[in-house]
């Protein structure tokens, strides 16, 4: 089994994880749904659901949204024809865009 990777995240990420759960969470409660339930709904584990309520960072982010879109949890300020726009104006840009960035390589200087 591959070691673990020890990672850091900064505040912001970490409040933000922890704010979704939390919103996850008041969005479950107010179905009446018990976490077994919504992990049912969502084919996972009741474990995974628990880990993401709590907003822990190591959770699948497609899972994540998932659960709260299950839950009504609004993930962006916009309803999905907006999206969807966006979404392929995005798409247009990135193809004008080159598909790989490389950094200048130095000049050798091999005149000893």
């Amino acid at each position: 089994m591959p070691k673990s990777i020890t990672r850091t995240y900064s505040r912001y990420s970490r409040d933000a994880a922890v704010l979704l759960g939390a919103l996850i969470r008041e969005g479950r409660s107010e179905r009446k749904l018990t976490a077994q339930e919504l992990a049912n709904r969502a084919g996972i584990s009741r474990g995974l659901m628990q880990r993401i309520e709590k907003g822990n960072l190591k959770c699948e982010i497609g899972v994540v949204f998932e659960v709260a879109t299950l839950v009504g949890v609004k993930l962006f300020d916009a309803d999905e024809s907006t999206l969807t726009k966006f979404l392929t104006h995005t798409k247009e840009k990135l193809a004008l865009l080159p598909k790989t960035v490389r950094k200048k390589q130095k000049a050798v200087r091999d005149d000893f």
